[in-house]
């Protein structure tokens, strides 16, 4: 059985390796909405913003799956951190 410190060591370092992979694609979608709403205010139309902000970057088109991907990324980090915060209290606990 291994020890409960090497399982915490492995989980930080993996939800620090998912953290940035995961922030990115919320960051585009949320700079780019707020950017677009703002530009639009101002009546200046940059429907490529739109385009960003839905999952379009290019050659690469992902809109069928950006929103699924966008939750799952937020499921998945929050679920990881939330298991180290809640293995940290009972550590401290007992």
């Amino acid at each position: 059985m291994k020890p409960s410190g090497t399982n915490s060591r492995r989980a930080r370092r993996i939800h620090r390796w998912l953290v940035p992979i995961t922030a990115a694609p919320l960051l585009i979608t949320a700079g780019t909405g707020s950017l677009y709403s703002l530009l639009l205010e101002q009546n200046i139309d940059a429907f490529w913003l739109i385009k960003l902000h839905t999952g379009q970057f290019g050659w690469i088109n992902l809109q069928p799956v950006y929103p699924i991907l966008l939750g799952a990324l937020t499921l998945v980090v929050t679920v990881s951190g939330l298991s180290m915060l809640l293995r940290q209290a009972r550590t401290k606990e007992g």
